[in-house]
């Protein structure tokens, strides 16, 4: 006797999907799409407009504050993306193992995932503008005297922050794939004589490989979008020593009348992370298809 399938959809996915799809279409999908078409356009953000071509992405190979930008947001996307998947696996590594506390100490180090980016960056504001100098002052550490955002150095602080935020994120991704590890490949690999740091690379870090390619894909996408935190920290300053793509396209769009002129560079920008995304995962799928 033939078991007939049934076909039939419950009317509550409906309910859940048709919503969300819509909604994700009216808030991201046709204010991206016009984008677009303003990015061939002259309009201000006020008054009349004409269309005039592939003006504006000419020009931003000629704009010396693109290039700029363009600069320091591969620098801190670079430094962030190396650092936290670094530290974040070691973290996870150590929260893996067999130690006292280990449930809290993954809540608490997953703390700072759940805070508002900006909140983050105004508390960490405070601190280096007033807690920290304060400290060197009173310690008599000229180092630690001034407030680091409004140095040459403004970007290494914000780093700092950034690094500290996401680690949760990456570590809980890491972790996640540590635990899919069988402990009986160690015990195997233990009978081998592959101990500590040779167990890690010969067999850890090859089974956890399509996690970190997860780790890095979302990290380079992240970090080269940056703008909550130099928002909330330092507003790209001082001057524009830490205006990321993201930061320049907010303020000269909105604030300097550049709205078409921006909405090319936010294409631009478009097109480069999706490339830089498409390339990492090519590279780190063949790189896992090589290590399997």
């Amino acid at each position: 006797m033939k078991k007939h399938r049934n076909n039939h959809i419950s009317p509550a996915f409906y309910l859940m999907v048709v919503p969300m799809a819509a909604l994700f279409f009216l808030l991201h999908t046709v204010p991206f799409l016009k984008g677009i078409f303003y990015s061939f356009t002259n309009w201000k953000g006020y008054g009349n407009w004409e269309f005039i071509g592939f003006k504006n992405f000419l020009q931003f190979f000629k704009d010396p504050s693109i290039k700029q930008a363009y600069g320091f947001t591969f620098q801190f996307a670079l430094s962030a993306t190396v650092l936290v998947n670094v530290l974040s696996l070691a973290l996870a590594c150590g929260l893996n193992g067999k130690i006292l506390g280990k449930n809290f100490l993954k809540a608490l180090y997953f703390l700072p995932y759940m805070l508002g980016t900006l909140i983050i960056g105004f508390v960490f504001n405070f601190i280096f503008g007033n807690i920290i100098p304060g400290f060197g002052k009173s310690a008599g550490i000229d180092g630690l005297s001034v407030n680091i955002l409004g140095t040459s150095k403004a970007w290494l602080g914000v780093l700092f922050v950034t690094v500290w935020q996401s680690m949760a994120f990456n570590t809980m991704i890491y972790l996640s794939g540590l635990q899919t590890v069988d402990k009986d490949i160690y015990d195997a690999a233990s009978v081998d004589g592959a101990v500590g740091l040779q167990r890690f690379i010969k067999i850890t870090f090859p089974l956890i490989a399509p996690f970190f390619t997860i780790n890095m894909v979302l990290s380079v996408k992240s970090f080269l979008m940056a703008f909550d935190q130099i928002m909330a920290m330092t507003g790209g300053g001082p001057g524009t020593a830490t205006t990321t793509i993201s930061m320049l396209i907010y303020k000269r769009g909105f604030d300097g009348g550049q709205f078409a002129y921006q909405s090319a560079n936010a294409v631009i920008l478009f097109l480069v992370v999706a490339s830089i995304s498409v390339f990492q995962l090519k590279i780190l799928e063949k790189r896992e298809a090589k290590i399997n």
